[in-house]
């Protein structure tokens, strides 16, 4: 395509990634206010000059040195993944940054593999974790929706039968989940949840079972005359 034909959504698109990259995390610069110019030859966004952006400096070189995201700005990293799908399922598209103070582009294309580095800091847990079900069930997918304490919300994938044969009524209720998903070492996020099953807890307590406890407790404490002075005596105290 060429600035003579480009069709409204690919110009769309590609101005707000654009602006994603230059602005980032927003804190060093305003996108949305910088001057572009449409360049002749490919689709090509050529801004004015950019006199103070560090951040933004300091990723393009990142990207010229190597293909791995981890050190660059998560927005631009987000583009710049994007960019790379693009390029592998679309052939002939590459996407080029130049800047005066670059040694050479960052290429974006078929034969590039920008990634991050986070690929080994994923294993395979079980995990029981609590939350607010948000939402429950889904026409193709079967999934349920969990607000968690920190107010993350998990995706949890389960089936149509398992939730056709839950008697339950849970929706905006808390509830215990026993999840299989990849928990990341790193960042200890969750991702590709799978529900194994509801756990179900009840606050009643049991009279019989707590007077067994007692009357234990009492048989193992029977030959002690003063239990804390006894403990004290364990920790080292008192003397």
């Amino acid at each position: 395509m060429s600035p003579a034909g480009v069709r409204l959504g690919d110009l769309a698109r590609f101005a707000e990634d654009v602006k994603i990259f230059l602005q980032g995390d927003g804190k060093e610069l305003d996108a949305a206010n910088i001057e572009v110019a449409v360049i002749q030859g490919s689709f090509a966004l050529q801004t004015a000059p950019i006199s103070f952006a560090p951040k933004l400096f300091s990723d393009l070189n990142v990207l010229q040195r190597g293909e791995v995201l981890d050190q660059v700005d998560k927005k631009r990293q987000a583009v710049i993944e994007r960019w790379q799908k693009a390029a592998r399922s679309t052939g002939g598209l590459v996407y080029k940054i130049v800047a005066p103070f670059l040694e050479m582009p960052v290429v974006v294309s078929v034969e590039s593999d920008y990634r991050t580095d986070d690929s080994d800091h994923w294993v395979v847990v079980e995990r029981y974790v609590s939350g607010e079900i948000l939402d429950l069930g889904g026409a193709t997918q079967p999934n349920a929706h969990i607000k968690l304490p920190d107010g993350k919300t998990l995706k949890v994938i389960t089936d149509k039968d398992f939730l056709r044969d839950d008697k339950l009524n849970r929706l905006y209720k808390t509830a215990m989940l026993r999840i299989k998903a990849e928990y990341n070492t790193q960042t200890r996020g969750l991702r590709n949840a799978h529900l194994l099953e509801f756990v179900e807890h009840t606050t009643d307590i049991d009279e019989s079972q707590l007077e067994r406890m007692k009357s234990r407790g009492a048989s193992a404490w029977k030959d002690v005359e003063n239990a804390s002075a006894w403990v004290d005596k364990l920790r080292g105290e008192g003397h």
